[in-house]
């Protein structure tokens, strides 16, 4: 197993990953391929096993009004034959060591039992505008005490 950051020309192997990750949604397929379309900076790392793309995970800017201030996990993929043998934990383990993302607040929507794992822990603040139950919305890295609602690039809310 190898993780890679992912190229321009693999674009379209995402794309089948995300599909069968998320079999009842379009939205991350088209959630990464606008982000790419639109020029947003993102970091994008893919998981290969026997020449088969098996996992894809990408980091996007994430803002405090017009003022980066960290990166949004999102989404994080991983073929379903997979899914359960730690593949999606390495490549978080591994994305998160790389130098892009290591000394800044990583911002995560998703499950606290899975991602406390990985260092992230709920935070009162900044509130997420996505998120429905207050505790799925976690950070790692510097502690933010000021008020306001993280912002996300526009594709969120288009794709």
């Amino acid at each position: 197993m190898k993780i890679r950051p992912l190229t321009a020309e693999n674009s379209d192997k995402v794309s089948a990953l995300l599909s069968q990750a998320f079999p009842n949604s379009r939205y991350e397929d088209r959630l990464v391929h606008n982000l790419r379309k639109n020029g947003r900076k993102t970091y994008e790392w893919v998981c290969i096993h026997k020449n088969m793309f098996i996992a894809y995970i990408a980091f996007s800017t994430a803002y405090n009004g017009d003022t980066p201030c960290g990166f949004h996990l999102a989404p994080v993929a991983v073929n379903p034959q997979y899914q359960n043998q730690g593949v999606g934990s390495e490549l978080i383990r591994f994305a998160l060591r790389q130098k892009e993302l290591r000394d800044t607040t990583i911002y995560v929507l998703g499950d606290p039992a899975y991602y406390q794992r990985f260092g992230f822990a709920p935070v009162d603040q900044p509130v997420c505008p996505f998120a429905r139950k207050k505790d799925h919305f976690m950070a790692k890295g510097e502690k933010v005490t000021e008020e306001f609602t993280i912002g996300y690039e526009p594709e969120f809310l288009n794709s």
